[in-house]
């Protein structure tokens, strides 16, 4: 009986925190309006497959979301226009912002793309329920080893909260770009195969009973300092997550686990903030019903994804993905640049 309350409780946490980003999204004097621009099913369902796919495989999802967006024509930064011809605005001229901010379809659909990760969200809390219950009894004082896991996870959590707050928008604005994503996914690239070798040669040697609650503060902060990497385009947060599990001694998929577990408030913080700001224009652009549909294909494309993926990164390791990412940049270059 206790056990049949405990995953109710879990349940209801993963709703109120997975259908949070939702409802700042619907705070808005015009979500009620008929969508500016019919996004079909069918973009959609890519966009929902590239996300759940991709965001937890060390391979950056916004490399391959770059490449889905600009195939299915989401890009334009012309200014939108209502049925009467009156511009629509993401934010209206004021004092602060004398010309105000035009909203535009590129802008809708870059939100789009965050809040659609509460799909990736909610197929990491289903099948990680167990660890997530395990820090939930920690914080109930029942769990000793939930506490430690929990104080590990706030630790590589923090570095990239408070970096990533601060400097958001200045990143999105300065160094959101095709060059920079190519960059990231082949300095990533150069660091897995560095780091895979490093771990065939000694790195194994102390991981194979280390679990992410065994990791010391200070490692636990390491992986959270090097998750900020991830802030630049293209260089993937699974990745540098999974590489800072493997220096601080787990085996594969528990430095899969670790990430998996991190992911949770960075996706969900990410999801939040950009629902805050930029929420109601995406609604005000692209409707309510293809955001839900997207987050549906993205929450069991993703779950068939860390099923795959941990399966995968047993036998082989990260070395696949490491030539995966050169071939995708080159690919990326080729698409934009010839």
């Amino acid at each position: 009986m206790l056990h049949h309350k405990r995953v109710r409780l879990f349940f209801v946490i993963s709703l109120i925190f997975a259908t949070a980003p939702l409802c700042l999204a619907e705070e808005s004097n015009f979500t009620d309006r008929e969508p500016v621009v019919e996004l079909s099913p069918i973009d959609a369902i890519i966009l929902g497959v590239v996300e759940g796919v991709t965001e937890f495989l060390p391979i950056s999802s916004t490399g391959h979301l770059i490449i889905a967006t600009h195939y299915l024509g989401l890009e334009g930064e012309e200014p939108l226009l209502d049925a009467s011809g009156k511009p629509l605005w993401h934010k209206k001229p004021s004092k602060k912002y004398p010309e105000g901010e035009p909203l535009t379809l590129k802008l809708a659909a870059d939100t789009y793309i965050v809040v659609i990760q509460v799909g990736a969200i909610l197929a990491v809390l289903l099948l990680y329920r167990a660890p997530i219950l395990s820090m939930l009894q920690g914080l109930l004082g029942r769990d000793a080893s939930g506490v430690r896991l929990l104080r590990n996870v706030v630790l590589a959590f923090t570095p990239v909260a408070i970096i990533g707050l601060a400097a958001s928008k200045i990143i999105e604005k300065h160094l959101f770009s095709v060059n920079m994503v190519i960059v990231g996914l082949v300095g990533g690239a150069i660091l897995m195969i560095i780091v895979e070798r490093w771990r065939h040669t000694h790195g194994d040697i102390h991981a194979y009973s280390k679990e992410p609650a065994d990791l010391r503060p200070s490692e636990a902060l390491t992986v959270g300092f090097m998750q900020c990497l991830a802030l630049l385009p293209g260089t993937s947060r699974s990745m540098v997550t999974i590489v800072g599990g493997y220096l601080g001694g787990l085996t594969p998929v528990k430095a899969a686990e670790f990430s998996f577990l991190v992911g949770l408030p960075v996706l969900a913080g990410a999801a939040l903030l950009k629902s805050w700001r930029s929420g109601p224009a995406m609604i005000e652009v692209l409707g309510w019903t293809h955001v839900l549909l997207g987050i549906l294909v993205a929450a069991v494309s993703a779950a068939i994804a860390v099923k795959f993926f941990v399966s995968f990164l047993t036998k082989h390791g990260l070395l696949a993905f490491a030539i995966y990412r050169i071939v995708l940049a080159g690919l990326i270059a080729l698409f934009f640049y010839l």
